[in-house]
């Protein structure tokens, strides 16, 4: 993967990421190069975002995946591709028990907003925070 430039206000950048096992640590050095002008706290904000969205889209969809950035004058919107279009996520449940399910919570609360977008074959997760 080739080293990213800094994204500039109103760009938008993707990263598909690997088939079979996540590398969340290239996509989190990939999103920390994009947004290196930031402040640390809105960067780790964007950082824990994009890795439960991706996470998510490892542990209950198929792929391919991909996560876009785009960057706004005041907020930094993170998408993430998967192609199961019949499970849409609900917020605070997981099919994986009790214990599981807060990803999405975490997501809320991080987030000014968030939700999904079905398309052929597949869905997005989407999630802006502010900038």
């Amino acid at each position: 993967m080739d080293a990213p430039e800094m994204l500039s206000a109103s760009a938008r950048t993707l990263h598909t990421l690997p088939e079979d096992e996540p590398d969340l640590g290239a996509m989190r050095g990939w999103i920390e190069t994009l947004l290196r002008d930031l402040p640390e706290d809105v960067v780790l904000d964007v950082l824990l975002v994009c890795t439960e969205l991706a996470s998510n889209a490892y542990e209950h969809a198929e792929g391919p995946r991909a996560v876009r950035v785009q960057r706004h004058t005041d907020f930094i919107r993170v998408e993430v591709d998967d192609h199961t279009p019949a499970e849409l996520p609900r917020l605070g449940q997981s099919r994986l028990g009790d214990t599981r399910g807060r990803g999405l919570v975490l997501i809320a609360q991080l987030s000014r907003c968030w939700g999904t977008r079905e398309f052929t074959g597949g869905k997005t997760l989407w999630a802006e925070v502010n900038a």
